[in-house]
């Protein structure tokens, strides 16, 4: 069940009214059912797996917090956290590694056959298993107690609105969420139902439009020049943005209805000044889980600077592994690692010369920064999105052709996308809209609170508009056009 799908306009209403129907002691037990049914509608037979991962994860930590000794609670934490990772890397990484090794050994003249499984990669499956480390990590750590009662524990692990796509919610913080009573609050709702507005205009208006024609270039990469790949690859940038944030404001606004508080996940990436600074804004939920799950326990900064450098790259290694079982996304990782080792050296000297600049020099110079990091971030989601190592090469390698003959070639790449007239008109106006909404957030405040302050014209003026762009997007997209999530396969 998609988000972006009449069958999710039916079953939202239907879990929120019933929820607040019944007796709060119950409630738990109608959220559970609705987000297993929630799950089971792409696959059933994989509701046992996340049923084995949340009793496992459950029992280590209630192991660890009733365990006498130290090795107790260290056998519990590492028989919870290494049976969850065993599932995750069985499903996601076993034929990734094989193909890896396999081409290894045929480097060295070793006569090997391929040995790959045919698994359905699980929906969601990284992030209910991060979900469920973090969880009994946290209890060995002291951080919480283990929760008693399965049911709400299950319930956590699957909570429907963030259960497939995020944010990856830390126990602390939801787990008593389910204990409190909520009533129905119509000022959450109105500001949920706004938020899942947008989040559809995101992913319909903005993201699946963009698809249209990133899918068009990078299908045919022979079949079109440097500036389409140039075109694509900046419309790519806004098609991963909005698709992934429109599922966090989906996912943020159906919770809100419900009466819950999830983790914010993005920030106004795209208006960041430096790659530090585009992380602590991109995916918040994924890289703070890193930092406090992996770049901390490595050390942090604490030992050193070239120890603080190796850390910075192994977590953003690890992360790009967590993205895909292909190494495009391993050299994606590696490649934000080392710019983010880059600003270890490069942002207190820019900090120090900024401080000697003048007010409009600063301006000036942030205007630089802010292209300098997107036009970085841009070229790194090159190895996302190519189907292929060599297609990213390739493309890295014909694109500075693209500067050749810019205008006339704007032109050429334009008709060749089909991206001409009332489609050019469309997309430009999308993330026009995306950007006025971004900038407004950075420096006035919450868009969606500022426009319920509005007069009522205002607010049903910019509600019709909204609607209406989905509306029309969605029924003229066209046929054969993926509409699920990008971040589903991960």
């Amino acid at each position: 069940m998609l988000f972006n799908s009449w069958q999710y306009a039916i079953f939202l209403p239907a879990v929120a009214c019933g929820y607040f129907l019944l007796p709060h002691r119950w409630r738990w037990v109608l959220l559970l059912a609705a987000s297993y049914y929630f799950y089971m509608s792409w696959n059933p037979e994989l509701i046992f797996l996340i049923l084995f991962t949340t009793l496992t994860s459950w029992l280590a930590a209630l192991g660890v917090e009733r365990a006498a000794t130290q090795k107790g609670k260290k056998l519990c934490l590492y028989t919870g956290v290494g049976l969850s990772l065993c599932c995750l890397f069985f499903f996601k990484y076993f034929n990734f590694f094989s193909q890896s090794v396999t081409a290894l050994l045929r480097r060295f003249s070793l006569p090997v056959s391929d040995f790959t499984l045919q698994v359905i990669l699980p929906v969601g499956i990284s992030f209910y298993t991060f979900q469920t480390l973090s969880y009994v990590i946290d209890v060995y750590r002291g951080q919480m107690k283990a929760e008693k009662h399965f049911g709400i524990y299950a319930l956590y692990v699957s909570f429907f609105p963030q259960l497939v796509a995020g944010p990856i919610e830390r126990a602390v913080t939801l787990l008593p969420q389910f204990y409190q009573p909520h009533r129905p609050d119509p000022a959450a709702i109105s500001y949920g139902c706004h938020q899942i507005a947008w989040g559809l205009f995101k992913k319909v208006v903005v993201a699946d439009t963009a698809a249209v024609y990133v899918n068009f270039v990078y299908g045919d990469l022979n079949g079109c020049g440097p500036m389409a790949y140039l075109i694509a690859t900046l419309l790519f940038a806004f098609q991963i943005y909005c698709d992934f944030s429109g599922y966090s404001d989906i996912a943020l606004g159906s919770a809100r209805i419900l009466g819950f508080s999830l983790m914010t996940n993005f920030r106004c990436p795209y208006l960041s000044t430096s790659i530090k600074e585009f992380w602590r804004r991109w995916h918040i939920s994924l890289s703070t889980w890193f930092q406090d799950y992996v770049y901390i326990p490595l050390g942090g900064s604490r030992r050193g600077r070239w120890r603080h450098l190796r850390n910075l790259f192994l977590t953003f290694l690890v992360s790009g592994l967590w993205h895909g079982a292909e190494w495009n996304f391993v050299i994606w990782g590696g490649l934000f690692g080392l710019l983010s080792m880059a600003d270890v050296f490069w942002l207190p000297r820019r900090k120090a010369a900024m401080e000697r600049r003048g007010p409009t020099a600063k301006k000036v110079f942030s205007v630089l920064h802010w292209a300098v990091c997107f036009a970085l971030v841009c070229l790194c989601w090159i190895f996302f999105r190519a189907d292929t190592l060599s297609d990213a090469l390739l493309i890295l390698r014909r694109l500075p052709w693209a500067a050749s003959a810019p205008l006339q070639g704007i032109q050429v790449a334009l008709q060749t996308m089909g991206l001409t007239g009332g489609k050019l008109a469309v997309m430009a106006g999308a993330i026009a809209a995306l950007v006025g909404f971004d900038l407004i957030q950075r420096f006035w405040g919450d868009p969606i609170a500022l426009l319920q302050r509005q007069k009522a014209p205002v607010r049903w003026a910019v509600r019709y508009a909204v609607c209406l762009a989905v509306l029309l997007c969605a029924l003229t997209l066209p046929e054969g056009v993926a509409v699920e999530f990008i971040y589903f396969q991960f």
